[in-house]
């Protein structure tokens, strides 16, 4: 568990704080490219870390994050018109370029030269993989961005899932890295007879409480999760945590899967997730399971229904199943042999667990196991970057080094008494074709 302070310490992100000053020194995803569709579109309201922003793209097509009050009398910019290379307030007539600057004053004498002295506040953006990445931080130059190889993808060749979570961004990293819960939360109707034997699925239902190795590294923490397979082998479920808020989960074929989910905090209670894909693992916008993993008809559901998309702060991509009709749970389907949680969508079932936690779960309540290794490992990492940032000014791991991210997740069959960290070295390569893996593989 977590004191009182820490927990504080490593929850809250708005500004001034000490996590949310750490977030600040890293390029950040704010919005899908798609929600500002052409020039001089309509504004978006943008809640991020805290801070009420308006994104826009110009007449040139250049995406701008400003802040949502006006400069001038605190009118909200979201009214604004967008044209002429600028949002205009039509409070007065005030009007802003992507760079936060004044350009128009027309309520002023023509001779007055006051806009010159007046700025918004706004944050350099640029867009890659369909995202529209945001450097909020204190650097005149930004960093680089991240080396995440799925955000690098050609056009065509990815797919991005964006979901609204109703509670703190730990809370949600923290459900992602905590592999033990897939054998019960979203398998646990699954018995090892349902599944075909030697897939993932079989192994991971035969025994439920896999075994762990954690270590640290130069991007955050990796661990391996493993379990009795066939005769002679185990079974690896290897994943990471990417600074400041990425994961990588375990599920696909290690050397074959490309995946990152951003779990970008909005503010200390609401985050948006960004999980993004390689298309080629795809199947009508969710992931598919090969052969090798496994599959039931107990299998929970992936695609979740979404509600309308509203302009408030906290009206992009709310899932349709979420904590006002209890996550559409049936009683009398918990009861049957073929569902355990009750609740349809698997990405349902993470997000009633995650969000019943409260916003900002008190974690000197809890009661962590063996099982919760990597829940500690990466509290611990992300505590003391914080806290050498505060005290010493140490650039927390990755800003400057966008290299660390390229890696791979996924799950792997290895002789007992196998070096999984070094007999995993190629197979944990992004960028790198493997054809041993792919060998493997259904062929199109």
């Amino acid at each position: 568990m977590l004191s009182k302070e820490d927990n504080e310490f490593i929850s809250r992100v708005g500004p001034g704080t000490p996590m949310g000053n750490l977030m600040r020194q890293y390029w950040i995803p704010a919005m899908l490219s798609s929600e500002l569709p052409g020039p001089d579109c309509d504004p978006v309201r943008v809640m991020l870390l805290g801070e009420k922003l308006i994104g826009f793209r110009d007449s040139l097509g250049r995406v701008g994050l400003i802040q949502n009050h006006c400069p001038h009398r605190g009118a909200s910019l979201f009214f604004g018109r967008n044209s002429e290379c600028g949002l205009r307030c039509v409070y007065h007539g005030w009007q802003f370029d992507v760079e936060g600057r004044c350009i128009d004053m027309p309520n002023e004498p023509h001779e007055s030269d006051f806009k010159n002295k007046v700025k918004a506040v706004a944050y350099p953006c640029v867009e890659r993989g369909g995202l529209v990445w945001t450097y909020m931080g204190p650097r005149e130059t930004p960093p680089p961005l991240p080396d995440i190889e799925v955000n690098m993808l050609p056009e065509g060749e990815y797919v991005i899932i964006p979901s609204y979570v109703e509670s703190n961004w730990l809370q949600a990293v923290e459900g992602e890295i905590d592999t033990s819960h897939t054998g019960f939360l979203h398998f646990g109707a699954i018995q090892p007879e349902d599944v075909q034997e030697g897939t993932f699925l079989h192994y991971t239902v035969k025994d439920r409480a896999p075994r762990y190795s954690v270590v640290d590294t130069d991007y955050g923490a990796m661990y391996g999760a493993y379990r009795p397979a066939k005769p002679g082998y185990v079974y690896w479920r290897i994943a990471h945590f990417n600074f400041p808020f990425y994961t990588q989960p375990p599920e696909g074929v290690l050397g074959h899967s490309v995946i990152m989910n951003a779990w970008v905090p909005m503010d200390d209670t609401h985050t948006m997730s960004f999980v993004m894909l390689r298309k080629d693992k795809m199947e009508s916008g969710r992931p598919s399971r090969l052969p090798i993993q496994g599959n039931s008809e107990k299998y929970p559901d992936l695609q979740v229904p979404m509600l309308p998309r509203t302009t408030d702060w906290f009206g992009r991509f709310r899932p349709a199943v979420n904590a006002e009709n209890d996550y559409l749970i049936d009683r009398e389907l918990q009861r049957q042999p073929d569902s355990y949680s009750g609740i349809r969508y698997l990405a349902s079932q993470d997000r009633a667990m995650q969000e019943s936690m409260g916003g900002i779960y008190d974690r000197t309540q809890e009661r962590l196991a063996s099982s919760d290794v990597m829940v500690i490992r990466v509290r611990r990492r992300l505590l003391a970057a914080a806290r050498a940032l505060a005290e010493q000014q140490i650039v927390p791991p990755g800003v400057d080094h966008p290299e660390v991210y390229r890696n791979r997740s996924g799950g792997v069959l290895l002789p007992e008494g196998a070096d999984w960290i070094e007999d995993t070295k190629e197979l944990r390569k992004a960028f790198v074709e493997h054809p041993e893996v792919a060998a493997q593989l259904p062929q199109p």
